[in-house]
């Protein structure tokens, strides 16, 4: 990867970079066939980057038809699988020659600080897409143990035509988990990003294009969810949508699949996730690193963000005084400067919902004790990392997924009550445990309701562990690992009778 350029830099691509702003559809940019835009906004600046294309339903007709002729085709679906990787593995080299473009266009959408693209999102996505494209010629299928009359082959087939609706909080590393298997596995598809966020994406569909996936393959759709996405949930002729966002649009595409051809939807949604330390967790100053990056990074706009620290009376005073401590190594501006670890929220939209639950958890009774209000920076969207103390569960802070850059601290008095309170929500995406006692740490890690849970740690894993979620945090297949390569694929029997016709035999 490429080292880190000066802030001057950043700013310099900034200004002489050609932004992508048409759709990309049969391997070519396309203006809406409305002729309809919408601004993209920097929220660092509060000022318009550019107008992006607003595809309608008649773009999506078009993208769809595209796609499904060139699943039809085999052009990529009937690829061998080595030729499949090798593609892949050109993409990847090219965003990895790309990187600096790629970091700027994403932060100037997102207010993303751009050390964590460059150092973070980037590198991960560049691992994601090589490992599944490594993985293309190396997973095989199944033979069961039918008996020796029978040839029993268990295979996995491409679904067809699959929709990646993708967040506004990882653009690049999000599209890498999406598209890695399903490309890998030979599906046609159609990636909707975020409204907020959709430079990134169209540039590295342009790069996909350049090494050599062939028209139709990938396919970039732009516009408000209410609109494309809504196109892509009802549209008959795809087969799945794979979305990561709120858990109330994910309950929307389970409603288009049933009202139309009950496509294949996976969800991957909210999270209020918790983080439990004990009393007897070991180096408080090592904690308080983890929990401040669970919380702080990315802003808090992150669905495995551990924003509840659910912590024994015994030792939350100076785990709280540490947590205050470490804060002072996220400074907090330029989001291109790259010496910032805290830049802009994503919209005016989502600054306003921050800044009301804040106003909440005041009115509620919690104790504000750093932070707690909008920075001054310019016109942008920034906000303090605040930290609330005195928080109990019922309280709308600890209930509700704030997506901003705010922790909870809650109180408990013994492991027994801290996974009680652990377990009292709605989501189950992500956890974290400290706790000395590995033995103890594992029994709580079995007892929380969630996709992830790690120990004396916090993460998500690598890309070869499942990531998703328990109950409104989504459901109907994982990212990551081999396992996402299944959800893209239909599991399909082939049964050969290979018994001799001279010899007759019962049937079951």
């Amino acid at each position: 990867m490429s080292s880190l350029l000066t802030r001057d830099e950043y700013q310099h691509l900034a200004d002489s970079l050609p932004l992508p702003t048409n759709a990309v559809i049969d391997g070519k940019a396309r203006a809406a066939q409305s002729g309809d835009t919408f601004e993209t906004v920097n929220p660092a600046t509060g000022q318009v980057i550019a107008r992006i294309a607003s595809c309608g339903e008649a773009d999506v007709d078009l993208a769809v038809e595209k796609a499904r002729l060139a699943f039809e085709s085999g052009v990529w679906s009937r690829a061998h699988p080595s030729e499949r990787k090798r593609v892949l593995r050109r993409l990847v080299k090219l965003m990895e020659r790309n990187a600096h473009e790629l970091a700027v266009l994403e932060t100037l959408e997102s207010g993303k600080p751009i050390y964590d693209v460059e150092t973070v999102d980037i590198p991960e996505a560049l691992h994601c897409l090589e490992w599944h494209a490594e993985a293309t010629d190396k997973l095989y299928g199944q033979t069961s143990p039918s008996g020796d009359d029978v040839v029993s082959l268990i295979v996995r087939q491409p679904l067809g035509v699959v929709a990646c609706v993708l967040p506004w909080n990882f653009p690049i590393l999000m599209l890498a988990w999406k598209i890695g298997p399903a490309l890998a596995t030979g599906n046609s598809v159609i990636v909707k990003p975020a409204e907020q966020t959709n430079m990134s994406t169209l540039r590295i569909a342009e790069l996909a294009h350049e090494a050599g996936l062939p028209s139709g393959v990938l396919q970039i759709v732009t516009g408000p969810g209410e609109i494309t996405g809504k196109a892509l949930g009802m549209h008959p002729d795809i087969d799945m949508v794979a979305f990561t966002g709120s858990t109330d649009v994910g309950r929307k595409f389970l409603g288009y699949s049933a009202r139309s051809n009950l496509k294949r939807i996976v969800l991957e949604c909210g999270g209020k996730n918790p983080c439990i330390v004990l009393d007897d967790a070991e180096n408080l100053d090592v904690v308080a690193q983890h929990v401040t990056q669970a919380v702080f990074w990315n802003m808090g706009e992150n669905c495995s963000s551990n924003s509840r620290l659910i912590v024994h009376v015994k030792i939350k005073d100076r785990l709280v005084e540490t947590v205050l401590h470490k804060l002072r190594e996220w400074p907090l501006g330029e989001p291109l400067d790259p010496g910032n670890r805290l830049g802009a929220v994503v919209s005016k939209e989502q600054f306003d919902r921050i800044m009301g639950y804040i106003k909440k958890g005041r009115a509620e009774g919690a104790r504000v004790i750093t932070g707690g209000n909008a920075h001054k920076q310019g016109k942008g969207y920034f906000i303090e990392p605040t930290v609330f103390d005195d928080v109990t569960p019922e309280m709308t802070i600890a209930r509700e997924e704030i997506f901003g850059p705010v922790l909870s601290v809650i109180k408990v008095a013994s492991a027994d009550e801290a996974v009680r309170v652990a377990n009292d929500t709605q989501y189950g995406l992500a956890a974290s445990v400290f706790s000395a006692n590995l033995g103890k740490a594992h029994r709580i890690a079995r007892d929380i309701r969630a996709g992830t849970v790690t120990i004396n740690c916090y993460g998500e894993g690598d890309v070869s562990t499942p990531f998703g979620g328990f109950k409104l945090s989504g459901f109907g297949g994982r990212d990551k690992s081999p396992h996402a390569h299944d959800q893209y694929t239909e599991l399909k029997t082939i049964w050969a009778d290979i018994s001799d016709p001279k010899v007759s035999r019962a049937v079951d």
